[in-house]
C-alpha cells in the first residue's frame, strides 16, 4: 500500500491547460474519489498517476517516491478501464492471471532480485483474486459468457492479483444498469476494506463518489476545488460550483441583499441569515444557498414563492417553484398537498443558509 501525491502538476496540450497547479496528497489506504464533470481533467490526473500520460510540470510521488519519469511497469499501480479491456479469447482464470506473467514480482523479501512466478504461485493469487470477488464459478468461462457486473469483477480481481500500492480506476461503473451499479459500489467498497490498499477513483456520477469515498476532490476546468470528506463537501462547499454540483437537486442558489439584523432580501421576500451575516455591510449583494431539503412550506413563512410543477417520486416529491423571475426547487417528504399554481410561503433554518461573495463565488466565512 502506498500514499499518492501530486505536487503542483500541470499539463498541457498546446495551448490548453488541462490540469493546472494540481496539489493533492493521498493517504495511504484511502479510497479518494476525483469527481467533476466531462472535460474537467480528472482523468488526465489519473493517467499521470498510471505513467500514461506526462506532466508539463509537476512532480508525482507513489510511497514517497518520485515516479513523474517511470515507465508505468514501473509504478507498482493497477488501473481499472470503463471498458473493462478483457481478453475475449481467454477465460476467466487466463484474465485474471494475465499480468502475472509478463511481470517479476519481489515474493522472497525486499532485499532479495525479483522474479517470475511459478505456476503455483500464480495458481494461489488467481485463486485468493476469484474468492474475494466471488468469481470461483466463473472461472472457466470467457467474457462473453459474463454479464456486465461480471466483467467488471474480472478486471478488478485482475488487479488484486498483482497486489499493487494503489488502484486506479477511470469511471469503472459507468457501463452497468442503475440496478448493478448499486450493487457494484457496495462490493468496491467491501473489497476495498478487505485489501486496504489506495483507491483513485474517477467518476462524473456523484452518486458514486458520496458513497463510496473516504475523501472526495471535486474538480473544474483543470482545477482543485476542494476536498474533504463527502459530508465536509455537502455541508459546507467553498464556492457556488461545489454548492451546485454536489447533491441531486443541487442546491437552490439566489441572488439577494444582506438586510437589516443579518437578514437576506431575497426574490421580493426575506430569509434568516446565519449568525455571521450579522457582520456585512448593510446593501452588500450576496449568493444565499440553501439546500432544496432545507426550504419548508410554513405558514408563516418569510419568502413567497408560485409552484411551477410538482414531480412525485414515491418517496418523496420535489417542488419547482419560482419567486421575482428566481427558480428553486423544494423536497418534502411523502406526497405533496401543493399543486401547480399554488402560492405557498416559504421558510429555513438559519443555520442551513449559506453565503457566497457574488463576485468570486466562493463561500463568505
Amino acid at each position: 500500500m502506498a500514499g499518492v501525491t501530486f505536487n503542483g502538476v500541470t499539463k498541457r496540450y498546446g495551448d490548453v491547460h488541462v490540469l493546472e497547479a494540481l496539489d493533492l496528497d493521498i493517504a495511504d489506504g484511502e479510497f479518494l474519489v476525483l469527481l467533476g464533470p466531462s472535460g474537467c481533467g480528472k482523468t488526465t490526473a489519473l493517467r499521470i498517476v498510471a505513467g500514461l500520460e506526462k506532466p508539463t510540470s509537476g512532480r508525482v510521488f507513489i510511497a514517497g517516491r518520485d515516479v513523474t519519469d517511470k515507465a508505468p511497469r514501473e509504478r507498482d499501480v493497477a488501473m481499472v478501464f470503463q471498458s473493462y479491456a478483457l481478453y475475449p479469447h481467454m477465460t476467466v482464470k487466463r484474465n485474471i492471471e494475465s499480468p502475472l506473467l509478463v511481470r517479476s514480482y519481489p515474493v522472497d523479501g525486499p532485499d532479495r532480485p525479483v522474479r517470475k512466478l511459478t505456476g503455483a504461485e500464480r495458481a494461489e493469487r488467481v485463486a485468493e483474486a476469484a474468492r474475494v470477488l466471488d468469481l470461483e464459478p466463473y472461472l472457466d468461462r470467457k467474457p462473453s459468457a459474463l454479464s456486465g457486473g461480471q466483467r467488471q469483477r474480472v478486471a478488478l480481481a485482475r488487479a488484486i492479483v498483482s497486489r499493487p500500492k494503489a488502484f486506479l480506476m477511470d469511471e469503472p461503473l459507468s457501463n452497468l444498469d442503475a440496478k448493478l451499479r448499486a450493487q457494484t459500489r457496495i462490493e468496491l467498497v467491501e473489497l476495498h476494506e478487505r485489501v486496504g490498499t489506495t483507491v483513485v477513483y474517477v467518476t462524473h456520477d456523484q452518486v458514486e463518489a458520496m458513497t463510496m469515498a473516504t475523501r472526495v476532490a471535486v474538480m473544474t476546468m483543470g482545477r482543485l476545488q476542494q476536498v474533504g470528506t463527502p459530508k465536509e463537501v455537502y455541508d459546507h462547499p467553498v464556492n457556488t460550483f461545489v454548492a451546485q454540483f454536489i447533491g441531486t437537486p443541487p442546491m437552490n442558489c439566489l441572488d439577494g441583499v444582506v438586510g437589516a439584523g443579518g437578514s437576506i432580501d431575497v426574490a421580493g421576500g426575506w430569509l434568516a441569515g446565519p449568525a455571521t451575516a450579522t457582520a456585512l455591510e448593510r446593501g452588500r449583494k450576496v449568493v444565499a444557498g440553501v439546500r432544496p431539503e432545507h426550504l419548508v412550506v410554513a405558514p408563516n413563512g418569510s419568502l413567497r414563492a408560485e409552484v411551477r410543477a410538482v414531480e412525485w417520486l414515491g418517496h418523496e416529491c420535489l417542488l419547482f417553484m419560482v419567486a421575482e423571475g428566481q427558480q428553486f426547487v423544494v423536497r418534502q417528504p411523502g406526497v405533496a398537498e401543493q399543486s401547480a399554481g399554488d402560492v405557498v410561503n416559504l421558510a429555513v433554518d438559519p443555520a442551513q443558509v449559506h453565503l457566497f461573495d457574488v463576485d468570486t463565488t466562493e463561500r463568505i466565512p
